[in-house]
Order: structure tokens, then sequence, then C-alpha cells
């Protein structure tokens, strides 16, 4: 098998002491290729950086909701600097989260809405933050039109789900998905179609169940993978290979 995880921080400090093993567990797991999204402009040169040492890591930019204080209104004219440079596959993490409390939701979505104007402007797909907030993205994406991407995470009602579908959303599923109690997730994993269906783990959150509590990694991928496989009565070369087509097609991934 070989699998694409669409969702990871491996540019995250957790992983400054062992990148390089975190690297050659994934590949050893059969995890051809990683997708890694910006969270602050801050980061944007480390996150370059740690991509440019391993052809199998993918940067994404963008300006993540969760860090307000760290964002300034001159960092959308970065972004778009950086988008031209270094022509990445996808403009993110960006979005909506009305989750965590303080952080303020008009700020919120004037970052959210100028990312999605670039990532349309510059023909590159988004990769969405939506947290209690699902309603309002997709009314966002609908009103900015002409994208594409993925929700990340993906948290929202089967409705929803349609909804973002029928835009040409793809909707990414990780651990969560893994735990006996998560039956929404787990009936949309077991029943969507698999054309819109990205395999992610947020590494280094969102762990799976067998390894709850502890720091998450992209060679936790195959598990994702299999435990939907069973939720579908699929084998999981199947749901590999599709998702991995999936995410090729998407962030235009350089696969074979």
């Amino acid at each position: 098998m070989r699998l694409v995880d669409s969702h990871c921080h491996l540019d995250a400090p957790a992983f400054d002491g062992d990148r390089g093993a975190v690297l050659a567990r994934a590949r050893a797991a059969g995890v051809a290729a990683m997708v890694v999204p910006a969270i602050t402009a801050a980061g944007w040169p480390g996150l370059r950086q740690a991509c440019a040492a391993d052809p199998a890591l993918h940067p994404a930019y963008g300006l993540h909701p969760m860090f307000l204080a760290e964002h300034r209104p001159q960092h959308l004219d970065a972004l778009r600097t950086w988008v031209e440079r270094e022509a990445p596959c996808a403009i993110g993490e960006c979005g909506l989260d009305f989750f965590v409390e303080g952080l303020d939701a008009s700020t919120q979505r004037h970052y959210f809405h100028a990312q999605l104007q670039l990532a349309r402007e510059a023909g590159l797909p988004v990769i969405v933050h939506a947290r209690r907030a699902t309603e309002e993205v997709i009314q966002a994406l609908r009103r900015t039109g002409g994208l594409r991407g993925v929700v990340h995470s993906f948290s929202g009602s089967p409705e929803q789900a349609r909804q973002l579908w029928d835009m040409g959303f793809l909707i990414g599923l990780g651990g969560p998905l893994t735990y006996p109690r998560a039956n929404r997730l787990r009936t949309l994993a077991a029943t969507m179609p698999l054309e819109f269906l990205l395999l992610e783990t947020d590494a280094p959150d969102q762990p799976d169940a067998a390894i709850r509590g502890q720091r998450n990694e992209p060679a936790r991928l195959p598990g994702i993978a299999a435990t939907i496989a069973g939720l579908r009565g699929q084998a999981v070369e199947e749901i590999a290979a599709r998702t991995t087509d999936n995410a090729r097609r998407l962030f235009n991934l350089p696969l074979a």
C-alpha cells in the first residue's frame, strides 16, 4: 500500500528531536507523501526548511484561526508573496473555530475570507479548519465560489458533508473515528462516497484510540485506513488506493 497523510504538522516542535526517525517510520508504514499545513507566518520559514529536507513532505501556507494573537494584517500580503514564490500545494491551514473561547469571530472571518480569495486567485486548493463552524464555513466557500479543497478533521453532520461534496470539497478523517463511541464519524466513514475521502493524522495531535494521550505521527495512518476498511467491508488496499489518488489529484502531488 501507498498512503498519503493529507494533514500533519511535521514542522512542529514536538518532532524536533526525532523528525528523521518519524519520517523513516512513515515510509516503512507505506506513507508515500505528507501534506504539511502552516499555522502562523512566523512558522513559514521553518516549515519550508522541514519540507525541503524530504521530498515526501509538501508544504501549504496559511494562517490558522486558533492563532489570532500571532497574526497581523500585513501577514496576508506576506502570504500572497510566499504563495507566488514558493508554489505550495495548498493554502492553509485556514478556517473558523467557534469552540475555543476568546477567539474573536469577526477577526477570524477577516483572515479566513482573505485566504479563500487568495486560493481562488492562485488556483490552489484550501485546507480548512472548521470546529463548531461547519455551517458558516460552507456558506463562505459557497459565496467565494471557484474553490476546491478539503475540510480536515471533519466533525459536521451528514447533510453538511453532502453540501461539501456537492461543491467538490473532500472530507479529511483521522484518529477520532477510531474511537468506538464516535458513532457519527464512523457512520460517515462507512457510507460516504470514496471519491471525497482523504486520510489524515493531524500529527502530533489527534492520536488514534490505540495511542490515546500520546504523540501522534504519520506512521499511524495505516491503522486509520484499516479502521475505515473494516467499517465499509472493503479491502484496506482499496481504501489506500482510492484515498491516495484523491490526494494526488487535489494537491497535484508528484506520485507515480
